[in-house]
């Protein structure tokens, strides 16, 4: 399981629901990674080795992208025309806040790049619009839920 945020085009006025859907059904196709992603994510990975520090980079052809920091989890991944940053639910209290401020800063660099939009589902919210607070609660409930469930 991890906390997800998801970087996606909203045309003024356009209901979140409608470009989630829109965002699923493009999942099933497989496409190459369009050029302006592949522009993006050259600007984008020096920025995050800068904010993350060594990172792990897999490319496939042009069907996709991956950055991972193993010190965190915290992963960046295109895959077509699908952007998104995942990070495993690892993180509560101050590590939560720690790992978090990360997210939001590479999201931050992600929509300046790319021109898209992070939007966080676990608040269905834009990222910008929730609440840092809010979001750190969250991922540090779910990480105690978990381990109290499955242990560790």
């Amino acid at each position: 399981m991890s906390y997800d945020i998801y970087f996606l085009n909203r045309r003024d006025g356009q209901p979140w629901d409608e470009v989630l859907e829109a965002m699923e059904a493009a999942a099933e196709d497989s496409e190459p990674i369009p050029a302006r992603l592949l522009e993006a994510w050259d600007r984008i990975v020096p920025q995050a080795r800068a904010l993350l520090g060594e990172v792990d980079i897999t490319e496939y052809e042009q069907e996709s992208r991956d950055l991972s920091h193993s010190g965190t989890g915290i992963d960046l991944s295109i895959f077509g025309d699908e952007v998104s940053i995942t990070v495993p639910y690892w993180h509560a209290g101050n590590d939560a806040a720690v790992v978090l401020v990360k997210v939001f800063t590479l999201s931050t660099i992600v929509e300046k790049e790319t021109g898209l939009t992070a939007y966080d589902p676990q608040v269905e919210r834009p990222l910008a619009e929730a609440s840092p607070q809010g979001v750190i609660g969250l991922m540090s409930r779910t990480t105690e839920d978990l381990r109290s469930r499955y242990g560790g």
